[in-house]
């Protein structure tokens, strides 16, 4: 039997990256999965008849997951669709990277409304179904950036540390009804957006792993896969690192 079978997945912001290798690998392992995309309608258009070509149940939702009204709504549908929800996975996120002396309000402001405020609009709605069902995994996509803190990201560090401590509250509030919450903290992933970087840069991160290499977008789907099953049933309240041993 597959890790997932019989489980429908939400996967925030996953036309790409991290977000897609989950979807795909929850596809992989049985799930049906819903996924919501934003800013390229052809990208999620794509990722949907690709999932569907590896033989599972897909739909994607173009939703912004800050705003909460939108939020509400696409967890509705979701369940309307699939009939339930047992799996969330808070991957949306930007960056807005810049020294604080010229960061302005507007980056703070929607670096912590998309990467944290999402996750609590999410969380929120889709409680409400997973209380009456008495189980379900909330798995938040945080950075070890939120942990150690990052020059040139205050905004991007404060939306991930907001992230652990909005997964260690929610899993002591909801873990009496059967309901986990656990963090990912990704570290030097190789993504589309590390891509663009000078490869000195990336060398001089892959020298700092103990791993001596940076992660696969595939190694964070397999700690969500993780999470997501059974295997992790008394696992909540976690922030479980996938950085190669750079923090250790």
């Amino acid at each position: 039997m597959k890790l997932l079978e019989n489980k429908v997945a939400l996967v925030t912001g996953a036309s790409k990256g991290i977000g897609r290798a989950i979807a795909q690998r929850f596809i992989e392992e049985g799930a049906k999965v819903a996924f919501t995309y934003l800013s390229s309608v052809e990208r999620g258009e794509a990722l949907e008849k690709e999932l569907a070509a590896l033989g599972g149940e897909a739909k994607g939702f173009r939703s912004d997951a800050s705003s909460g009204e939108q939020a509400e709504q696409l967890i509705n549908d979701v369940v309307a669709h699939f009939g339930q929800i047992d799996i969330i996975v808070n991957n949306a996120g930007i960056t807005r990277d810049t020294l604080m002396l010229r960061m302005s309000e507007e980056d703070f402001d929607q670096v912590i409304s998309t990467n944290l405020k999402s996750v609590f609009n999410t969380t929120k709605h889709a409680q409400r179904y997973m209380l009456k069902q008495r189980s379900g995994s909330i798995i938040n996509i945080s950075s070890i950036v939120g942990i150690k803190g990052n020059a040139g990201q205050a905004n991007y560090a404060a939306s991930k540390a907001g992230i652990i401590g909005f997964t260690k509250s929610v899993a002591l509030e909801l873990g009496s009804r059967g309901i986990r919450c656990n963090a990912v903290a990704p570290g030097f992933i190789e993504t589309e957006m590390t891509g663009v970087l000078d490869e000195k840069v990336v060398q001089t991160w892959r020298d700092a792993i103990p791993l001596k290499r940076g992660g696969q977008p595939e190694d964070v789907a397999n700690a969500c896969v993780f999470l997501g099953s059974d295997l992790s049933s008394y696992v909540s309240g976690q922030v479980l690192q996938v950085d190669g041993g750079l923090l250790t």
